[in-house]
């Protein structure tokens, strides 16, 4: 009788053992963590005309199948950011941009407080994207401009694109500031030419940023305007380098020789753009080829 206790005893025992066993290996078993989905940035400098270079650095990506998922942009930035952002092909952009006339956009006025008047920018983003709002766009955009009574970053990221882009581009003294909401906005290139802050603190994990700014100038200043507009380019070159660090990969077209308002070398900035987009393009893609190799794009 005690020989079969003892055995019932042993065999209950080792039970316990096996159970403890397979518990043990249960916990202690790795978990697959899930990795979140990456996120692309593409983040559009300010400087006037040669913001046709955004567009040849837009097509080297599509066409390469970068994925992108927020574009951020700043004064011209902010004007073809939008309406790619919205839907257009980077070679619909081309087409619009080399058809494009000053007309179309400036409307010249009496100067108080900028001799242009900006209606006719607003008016035109927002035909151009059948007056969607910013937040029903295909990918997420910001547009940034500067709150020019507090000195403060804004960003616009909902409601009225053509308001929001205006905001945006309203170089003071020479584009009359917007009042939204009872605020006055100017050209966000005054606080933040290149926006890769803000790109990173609206969730991007992948910061690809385009700087058009340029302190060079091949001649002297001849006019009033000229001189403004070179004092404001110096000043985007400056400030961009705070916020280039904080990208992962930075595309500079060589645009430094083209005017702020010369429309006239619109195509030879898109191809300036498109071959800045190549050369950074080995860099891109070893970052997008390791987020697809952990599982982050598809």
């Amino acid at each position: 009788m005690l020989s079969k206790t003892l055995r019932c005893g042993r065999i209950i025992c080792a039970f316990a053992l096996l159970t403890t066993l397979i518990a043990c290996s249960i916990l202690h078993k790795e978990v697959p963590v899930t990795q979140k989905p990456a996120k692309v940035a593409v983040v559009l400098g300010a400087g006037a005309s040669r913001g046709f270079a955004h567009i040849g650095v837009l097509k080297i990506l599509e066409l390469n199948k970068i994925p992108v998922h927020m574009v951020v942009g700043t004064s011209v930035g902010s004007f073809v950011g939008s309406l790619y952002a919205y839907g257009y092909s980077p070679y619909e952009l081309q087409a619009i941009a080399l058809n494009l006339q000053k007309d179309d956009l400036i409307d010249y006025t009496l100067p108080d407080n900028g001799f242009v008047k900006g209606d006719k920018l607003e008016s035109f983003i927002n035909m151009k994207v059948k007056y969607t709002p910013i937040n029903n766009f295909r990918k997420a955009f910001y547009a940034v401009s500067t709150n020019i009574q507090t000195g403060e970053e804004m960003v616009f990221g909902r409601g009225n694109t053509g308001k929001a882009v205006r905001a945006s581009c309203s170089i003071p003294g020479v584009v009359q500031p917007p009042v939204i909401s009872g605020k006055m906005y100017v050209d966000g290139g005054v606080v933040s030419p290149l926006a890769v802050d803000v790109a990173r603190r609206y969730g991007a994990d992948v910061i690809i940023a385009v700087d058009i700014s340029s302190s060079l100038a091949s001649s002297a200043p001849t006019g009033t305007v000229e001189t403004m507009m070179q004092a404001i380019d110096i000043m985007y070159n400056k400030i961009s380098t705070i916020q280039m660090k904080n990208a992962d990969v930075v595309i500079k077209p060589s645009v430094g020789y083209i005017g702020s308002s010369d429309f006239s070398k619109r195509h030879e900035a898109i191809m300036e753009g498109e071959r800045a987009a190549n050369a950074a393009l080995p860099a891109v893609n070893r970052i997008i080829t390791k987020l697809r190799r952990e599982g982050r794009l598809p």
